[in-house]
């Protein structure tokens, strides 16, 4: 095994201390979008055929949230044997979008709330012989002197 580190998602974020989510933008009409949208523009109103990549804000609000309880369908990668349920959150960006994702490991439905912040933060998701892969996923912000199941 190698200490290489790979998005298990080729090109859907960027790595490093500040990772984002990369989008795309119609440049007819602005539109925003995630995952990236290629040949014709989402937006009804529009008919624009040309996009831009666009890094999507690191931070927004929980819009929703819920816990997988049941093992997903493949081609979900299980980090563990037997399967441990994990959280999810659908996070509303300042761009006007919601995305949904898993939660940050170590965080549970507890400690989400409705209206809370979360940022975006890249784990492993699991490891293969060529090293870690890794995915992004959203961490409840927790402020100083907050805990984080109020």
């Amino acid at each position: 095994m190698t200490d290489t580190a790979t998005p298990a998602i080729e090109g859907w974020f960027t790595t490093g201390p500040a990772p984002a989510l990369v989008g795309t933008r119609c440049t007819t009409c602005g539109t925003v979008f995630f995952p990236r949208a290629s040949g014709f523009c989402r937006n009804p109103a529009c008919d624009g055929e040309t996009f831009e990549d666009t890094e999507l804000s690191r931070r927004g609000t929980i819009w929703s949230y819920t816990d997988a309880q049941y093992q997903p369908p493949a081609p979900y990668v299980p980090s563990a044997d037997p399967y441990v349920p994990f959280a999810i959150a659908a996070v509303e960006l300042p761009e006007g979008l919601v995305v949904l994702g898993q939660v940050a490991d170590g965080y549970g439905v507890a400690d989400l709330h409705v209206g809370a912040e979360a940022e975006l933060v890249v784990e492993t998701l699991y490891v293969d012989e060529t090293g870690d892969r890794t995915i992004w996923r959203w961490k409840p912000v927790v402020e100083m002197g907050q805990e984080a199941d109020q």
